[in-house]
């Protein structure tokens, strides 16, 4: 059931490119921030923009953050040799799939069914 060493090395290059990209875009929001607080007088509208731009840079960056500790985790699972095994279905997870999404924890059949539980529940 293994993957090959080839493949798990490719999303282990991956996982670590993704993770150093976001670790630049996450310093430059924090810089973006710095810079627009030198800003804080101006008018009402202004001040209204300058909030707006900045909820949405911490939204970004949360989002990022979430990101960034799926990255881990699969680098994680590279390590302790569970990386590839669908959480939901303790198969293999395709490997086209960990190449497009190299942290998913998920197999094509296994996000189906965890999609179909959550509408189940939303309910």
């Amino acid at each position: 059931m293994g993957l090959s060493k080839s493949l798990v090395e490719r999303c282990k290059k991956a996982l670590l490119e993704s993770k150093a990209d976001i670790l630049n875009r996450v310093r430059d929001v924090r810089k973006d921030l710095n810079s627009s607080e030198d800003g804080k007088s101006g008018d009402e509208g202004d001040q209204t923009v300058r909030a707006l731009a900045e909820s949405e840079a911490l939204s970004n960056n949360e989002r990022l953050r979430n990101q960034l500790m799926e990255i881990e985790m699969a680098l994680s699972r590279i390590e302790d040799g569970t990386y590839g095994v669908c959480e939901e279905t303790e198969e293999a997870i395709e490997p086209d799939r960990l190449l497009a999404i190299p942290w998913t924890r998920l197999s094509i059949e296994g996000a189906e069914i965890r999609e179909s539980m959550t509408k189940r529940y939303a309910r």
